[in-house]
C-alpha cells in the first residue's frame, strides 16, 4: 500500500503561506464577481489585457503578422476564450494547453417564464446540469444574465447580490404537510418542473386578474426598459446568492457557488497570465457547455479552437492543412477539471486508497468516464511519467486519483474531446466536496498547488 500522503499545510515557509492566501483572496473575488459563462469572460479578458493581450480578431482585422513573444486572445460568442502566448518553437511542434470549463449548474430561466397563481408571481425555470434538485429549494438566489432586445441593445441583469437587492427562491412543502412527499426517492422529491422562482406578491391594483404579475411586469418595465415578449430572447440564470466565504474556523478552505470548473479556470488563468517568453507556446482554454456535455457553439465539441488555432498560423506566416493537423497532434494538455475530494460522512463512495483529498495537492485522474471507463480519455504511462517529473522538479504537490467506487457511477470533462486530435491529455484539477451543490468547498492549499502546478506544466511541458 502507497504511504498516506500528508497535508500540505506543514511544508509551507511563511512566505509560501502568504502566496497562499493572497491567491485564494483573489479567487473569492473572482468566485463572487463572476457566477456565469459571460461574467467570466468578460473578467478574464480584462485581467488578459492588463497583462499585455490582445484581440486575435482585430489582430487578423488589421492584417498584422504575429510571431514568438506576442500575446493574444479570441472569445467565442461572449461565452468562451482561448488565450496564447507565442513560444520561440513553431507552432507544427505543438502547444502546452490548460482547458478548463466556465459552466456550471443553475436554475435557466425559460423563454414564457411569467405567470401567477394563488396571488403569487412565477418564474419558470428549467435546471442546467446535473443537480440534486432538493438542494436547490428555500436558497436565496440571485438572477444573473443578459435580455436582448429588437433594436440590438443587451440589457445586462444582476439582482440578488448587493446587500439592496432582493433576493428570490423556490418554495418548499411544510413538514406537517409532507408526509406524502417524504415517502418519495431524494430524485422525485422535488420534480424540475416545480423549481420555479417566487418573484412577487405585490398586486398592481385592487383585485384585478393577475395583477401581481401585472406588478411584476411593471416593475421590471420602469427599471431595465424589458417587456413581457423580452423574455423570448433573454438568457437568465438563477444562481445562489451571496459572496464566496473562508470556511472552517481555521479559514482553510472556500465555500462558494460554482466551484466546479472556475477553480481551475482561474487557477489556468493566473498561470497562463504569469508566462513570460516562452519556448514552446502556451494556450489556456475556458470553454462552455461541459455541464450538458460540451455541446453546441461554445461548448468543446464545436470548431471554434480548431479554427482560432488555423488563424493563429495564418497569422505567423505558416497555415496548412497539414501544419495545423500537426500542430493540434502535437499538443500536450492538462483538462483542468476538479475531482471528487473524500467526504468520511459518505466514506462508502470512495476507494480510499484512489481518491483524493482536501489539502493534500492538486489532482491529476488518469481516467474518468463511468463503470468501465466508459466516456474517458486514459492517458498514458509515459506522459504522467513526464507529468511526475515536471512536478517534482518543481516542488508541486499533487495526488493520483479516481472519481469514487468504479460502480458507483462517473463524470466526464473535455478531455476526450482534445485527444481526438491525437494529442496528449490528461485530467488535473483540485478536489471538491459537495461538488455540483449550490455551495461548494475546496481547500486554499489545493487552489494553490493546483496554481504551481498548471504554471509548471505550461513552461517545462
Amino acid at each position: 500500500m502507497a504511504e498516506e500522503k500528508k497535508s500540505v499545510w506543514s511544508q509551507y515557509s511563511k512566505k509560501e503561506k502568504q502566496e497562499l492566501e493572497n491567491l485564494n483572496q483573489g479567487y473569492r473575488e473572482f468566485l463572487s464577481k463572476c457566477k456565469t459563462e459571460r461574467e467570466s469572460v468578460i473578467e478574464a479578458v480584462k485581467q488578459a489585457e492588463a497583462a499585455g493581450y490582445r484581440d486575435l480578431f482585430a489582430v487578423v482585422k488589421n492584417g498584422e503578422k504575429l510571431s514568438a513573444g506576442d500575446k493574444v486572445y479570441a472569445v467565442n460568442m461572449k461565452k468562451a476564450l482561448v488565450l496564447f502566448n507565442i513560444g520561440e518553437e513553431p507552432l507544427e511542434q505543438g502547444m502546452n494547453i490548460l482547458g478548463a470549463h466556465i459552466d456550471t449548474c443553475r436554475l435557466d430561466v425559460k423563454q414564457n417564464p411569467l405567470y401567477e397563481d394563488g396571488g403569487l408571481a412565477y418564474l419558470d425555470t428549467h435546471y442546467y446540469g446535473g443537480i440534486k434538485k432538493y438542494q436547490w429549494v428555500t436558497q436565496p438566489l440571485a438572477l444573473h444574465g443578459v435580455v436582448a432586445k429588437k433594436d440590438g441593445r443587451v440589457i445586462d441583469i444582476c439582482i440578488g447580490e448587493d446587500e439592496a437587492d432582493p433576493v428570490f427562491c423556490v418554495t418548499d412543502l411544510l413538514i406537517h404537510l409532507s408526509q406524502e412527499q417524504m415517502k418519495k426517492n431524494a430524485a422525485k422529491v422535488v420534480e424540475g418542473e416545480d423549481l420555479d422562482i417566487l418573484v412577487g406578491n405585490y398586486p398592481l391594483k385592487k383585485d384585478d386578474k393577475e395583477s401581481v404579475k401585472e406588478g411584476v411586469l411593471k416593475l421590471i418595465k420602469d427599471k431595465y426598459d424589458i417587456e413581457e415578449e423580452d423574455f423570448r430572447s433573454a438568457e437568465l440564470a438563477l444562481v445562489p446568492a451571496g459572496k464566496a466565504r473562508e470556511l472552517g474556523f481555521d479559514r482553510s478552505m472556500t465555500l462558494a457557488y460554482g466551484q466546479d470548473d472556475r477553480v481551475c479556470a482561474y487557477t489556468s488563468l493566473v498561470a497562463m497570465l504569469a508566462t513570460g517568453r516562452m519556448r514552446r507556446t502556451a494556450c489556456c482554454l475556458l470553454v462552455d457547455k461541459e455541464e450538458i456535455g460540451s455541446v453546441g457553439a461554445t461548448g468543446m465539441q464545436s470548431r471554434f479552437f480548431e479554427n482560432v488555432v488555423a488563424e493563429l498560423l495564418n497569422a505567423c506566416g505558416a497555415y496548412s492543412d497539414l501544419a495545423l493537423r500537426r500542430t493540434l497532434a502535437n499538443c500536450k494538455m492538462l483538462s483542468s477539471d476538479v475531482s471528487s475530494a473524500y467526504d468520511a460522512l459518505y466514506a462508502s463512495a470512495y476507494d480510499k486508497k484512489n481518491v483524493s483529498y482536501l489539502g493534500k495537492g492538486m489532482v491529476f485522474n488518469k481516467f474518468t468516464g463511468a463503470r468501465g471507463k466508459s466516456g474517458s480519455n486514459d492517458a498514458n504511462a509515459e506522459y504522467l511519467a513526464e507529468l511526475r517529473r515536471i512536478m517534482d522538479d518543481h516542488n508541486v504537490h499533487y495526488q493520483l486519483a479516481e472519481l469514487g467506487k468504479v460502480d458507483l457511477g462517473g463524470g466526464g470533462t473535455i478531455a476526450y474531446i482534445m485527444s481526438l486530435y491525437g494529442m496528449q491529455v490528461i485530467d488535473s484539477g483540485v478536489g471538491v466536496m459537495s461538488m455540483h451543490a449550490p455551495w461548494e468547498a475546496t481547500s486554499k492549499v489545493d487552489v494553490y498547488e493546483a496554481c504551481k502546478g498548471y504554471t509548471a506544466f505550461l513552461q517545462n511541458a
